[in-house]
């Protein structure tokens, strides 16, 4: 199962450089196996908000967490301590010391374009990174 980290959703969401990446991959693995934290969901909030794209952000929650099937996942507070160490340790701030400690305590693989993930020992993977790996299973 996959952790996708906050800027993978908003490269789709703000159609940036990376969308047509993010949307194959997107289609390539059923959303069972998707999971985002609510750091990562309130954040995307905060950001559609500020653009002025509420409907954009409603519509993303009721397609991928109400009607779909991606997991939430919260970090609980006896968890902080393992974020506080990361961030020490792999010199991660807060948000990204978060999407670690959540995709560690959860078993998770960690995609993300935050190349600050590669500091730590389970580094991280794109969206390509993972279509590339579907692919040459399927061969």
């Amino acid at each position: 199962m996959y952790l996708l980290d906050t800027n993978i959703w908003l490269e789709l969401l703000l159609d940036r450089e990376h969308a047509h990446e993010v949307k194959d991959f997107l289609l390539s693995v059923p959303s069972e196996m998707l999971c985002i934290t609510d750091f990562s969901l309130h954040s995307i909030g905060v950001i559609l908000g500020r653009l002025g794209s509420i409907p954009v952000f409603c519509d993303f929650i009721s397609d991928l967490v109400i009607n779909g099937s991606v997991f939430i996942i919260a970090l609980k507070p006896s968890q902080m301590n393992s974020l506080v160490e990361a961030m020490e340790m792999y010199h991660l701030d807060f948000d990204d010391a978060y999407q670690y400690t959540a995709s560690l305590e959860s078993n998770l693989r960690l995609v993300s374009f935050d190349r600050d993930f590669n500091r730590t020992p389970c580094g991280r993977c794109t969206p390509a990174d993972i279509s590339r790996d579907h692919y040459s299973l399927s061969e």
